[in-house]
């Protein structure tokens, strides 16, 4: 009896144990659509975990960001910005050429000369993440129309060929991703989008044109996902969250669908 005991107990300790570990990176400092973005994140992905045995563990302390550590976890991602050491820039590096799992939302892309966040990282920007530097973007946060550009790609499984996203801040690039053959646009803005944002500045409003959102690099096991700026009220003055990245059945999906590819064998 005692043998059977030991052997449930066992079993159950087994079948506890979460299928892989994820540790998601953040600042939490900068524009307040993105301090909204990451406390929603913060909240969302603990309940998902939970729902599809992987462990959720998120940090602000970038030192963590080492060989050691990062030994311990399947799946990295970055919700808001980026490493800014040289030492954590490689030891990132090095995980993700070792076999590591990436998933980057919105701003962890943002480079720009002469920023705060300057085209200093030129690894990430052009080489894993192959965007470049940031262009433009549309302005205020507005919802599109999304298409899947690769039905057969694990992140959009059951997720609709065409579909409305989340309210948004949407981001031009400087190289077309088109023309890397490392990468995969999962998912484009739908031209049923134009125009798209509302200004005030002419610039803010997209008429035409072609504009990835979603993509994987095909030399890593890694995604980049350009939603993750929340609608705020900065001109009513309460800077109030007006919408929700995760507040969307099918953009859920497809973030559940990519953390789940990401952490498979």
């Amino acid at each position: 009896m005692k043998k059977l005991l030991f052997l449930l107990f066992a079993f159950s300790a087994v079948a506890q144990q979460p299928a892989f570990k994820v540790l998601a990176f953040y600042t939490g400092k900068n524009d307040l659509a993105h301090v909204s973005f990451v406390d929603e994140a913060n909240k969302w992905f603990p309940q998902i975990a939970k729902a599809n045995n992987f462990s959720y563990e998120a940090t602000s302390d970038w030192s963590k960001l080492n060989a050691e550590n990062l030994k311990n976890y399947k799946v990295v991602l970055f919700l808001d910005t980026r490493p800014e050491l040289p030492e954590q820039r490689l030891a990132f590096e090095n995980y993700m050429k070792s076999g590591g799992a990436f998933l980057g939302f919105h701003f962890s892309a943002f480079a720009l000369d002469g920023s705060t966040y300057p085209n200093d990282w030129l690894w990430y920007n052009n080489e894993f993440l192959g965007c470049g530097q940031y262009a433009s973007n549309t302005w205020r946060p507005t919802s599109a129309v999304l298409k899947v550009e690769k039905p057969f790609h694990p992140a959009v499984k059951n997720v609709p060929s065409v579909f409305h996203s989340q309210p948004n801040e949407w981001y031009r690039w400087e190289k077309d991703l088109r023309l890397n053959p490392d990468i995969e646009i999962l998912l484009s803005i739908d031209p049923k989008s134009f125009p798209l944002g509302t200004g005030p500045k002419a610039h803010e409003i997209w008429h035409e044109g072609y504009y990835p959102v979603f993509w994987a690099n095909k030399k890593y096991k890694m995604a980049y996902c350009n939603m993750g700026h929340n609608d705020m009220d900065y001109e009513g003055g309460t800077n109030a969250t007006l919408s929700k990245t995760f507040g969307n059945v099918n953009q859920n999906a497809l973030i559940v669908n990519t953390l789940l590819w990401l952490g498979s064998k």
